[in-house]
């Protein structure tokens, strides 16, 4: 290897460096060329072709890399015997996983780039949608597609997630309206006024 294609950083993290450049980059809307990523990682073009095939690899990798990082945050939420706390606090680690990394997060959902694991993000999903099963199970929730709740309930959050990261709302808006839209859309599914106010404030809780 000629010694301008020797990485400046070590071999194990160089292809973690690339996927959060890249992802930092695109969040940025700044030109994400080949060159420009390999310098912002603080290493050669070589790296990019030996980690990831190529820039359409790469692409692939940022999305998978944050599908990755869900679902290890959302498997960190413990079952208990609420099952609508445990819905809430599922939204709760969603959303601190994408303060966390937001790059990442605004890359995710990219369809444009191929999962090299699609079921990566499905996983995700099942995770919530497995928590509504047991509130509708539960008697919590009437009963009806629990699928299509734990859809309610992901496509809510992700819409405020999405304009905080991106600055449009201050990241104070998350909690003040988050937990909220939850309250609604459960009560709307059944649930007990009251007691769903309790299970939500209960499971509500980023720093889990």
């Amino acid at each position: 290897m000629y010694r301008g294609q020797v990485p400046r950083t070590a071999p194990p993290a160089v292809r973690a460096a690339l996927i959060e450049s890249a992802a930092a980059m695109l969040a940025a809307r700044e030109p994400v060329t080949l060159r420009a990523v390999a310098a912002r990682a603080g290493t050669s073009t070589m790296a990019v072709y030996t980690h990831f095939g190529g820039m359409p690899g790469l692409w692939g990798a940022v999305r998978q890399e944050g599908f990755v990082r869900l679902a290890a945050r959302l498997e960190r939420v413990a079952a208990t015997d609420d099952p609508v706390r445990d819905l809430a606090a599922l939204g709760a680690a969603y959303a601190a996983n994408a303060l966390e990394h937001p790059a990442l997060y605004r890359v995710m959902f990219d369809a444009a780039a191929d999962l090299a694991d699609p079921e990566a993000a499905s996983r995700t999903f099942t995770m919530l949608e497995d928590a509504a099963t047991r509130a509708v199970d539960a008697g919590r929730f009437d009963p009806g597609d629990a699928r299509d709740l734990a859809t309610r309930f992901w496509v809510s959050g992700h819409g405020v997630l999405m304009l905080v990261v991106t600055g449009v709302l201050p990241v104070e808006a998350l909690d003040a309206h988050s937990p909220a839209l939850a309250v609604a859309l459960f009560r709307a599914a059944g649930d007990d006024p009251v007691r769903c106010a309790e299970s939500v404030r209960a499971g509500w809780d980023r720093t889990e």
